[in-house]
């Protein structure tokens, strides 16, 4: 197999979310639901269980987007308190965790375009959590291009390819972050995967 055509392989990573849906979603709905309510009326114990259920995700995702600790540790905090401060207005209709990565990514495009730091990203997706056996054995020169070329995707490409195969996101949870339909998820994600197939094809081809 060409090494270029493995390069979204390497990045999918299952999530370990329940299934929409499923028994399993629908007790965990329930569940956050009660510890909302409990927030709403003033329990600081219900906060921190919501915090630390969520956080490490949130944070994951922001590192994966932004490459810098610091920043990935700033816009978390900053989200929890946009998303507590605006508790009252969270409705149901989707998720709490899509709720709240809906608030990280917009916190995180907009923080990003204030102070202009995407570029120059040195975040190593082998020492990011959740990756894979398979993936941490990718090649160094692979992994670095492929860093690169994932840096150098057109903004909404690019949030979509990590959340889908790197942070393991499905479609619908994508469309309720990003509010766009499934379709144009799934357009953007074949858009990213053609992209980087192209940026790699020289690798590819001179490892051959």
């Amino acid at each position: 197999m060409p090494r270029a055509a493995i390069a979204s392989d390497h990045l999918h990573v299952l999530g370990a979310e329940p299934t929409e849906g499923s028994e399993a979603h629908r007790t965990e709905q329930l569940r956050e639901a009660r510890l909302i309510k409990r927030v709403l009326a003033g329990d600081a114990s219900a906060g921190r269980m919501l915090y630390n259920e969520h956080a490490p995700r949130v944070h994951r995702l922001l590192f994966r987007l932004t490459g810098d600790v610091d920043l990935a540790q700033e816009l978390t905090q900053d989200t929890f308190i946009r998303a507590f401060g605006k508790l009252d207005t969270f409705r149901g209709e989707a998720a709490f965790s899509t709720w709240l990565h809906r608030i990280a990514v917009t916190m995180m495009l907009n923080g990003v375009r204030k102070i202009k730091r995407f570029s120059d990203r040195e975040a190593d997706l082998e020492e990011a959590a959740g990756l894979s056996t398979q993936e941490q054995s990718t090649e160094p020169d692979l992994r670095e291009r492929l860093a690169r070329a994932i840096d150098a995707l057109p903004e909404v490409l690019r949030v979509t390819l990590v959340m889908h195969d790197v942070e393991g996101f499905t479609h619908g949870e994508i469309s309720g972050v990003l509010g766009v339909p499934d379709g144009t998820c799934k357009s953007r994600l074949s858009a990213a995967r053609a992209r980087l197939r192209t940026a790699l094809a020289d690798f590819a081809t001179d490892r051959e």
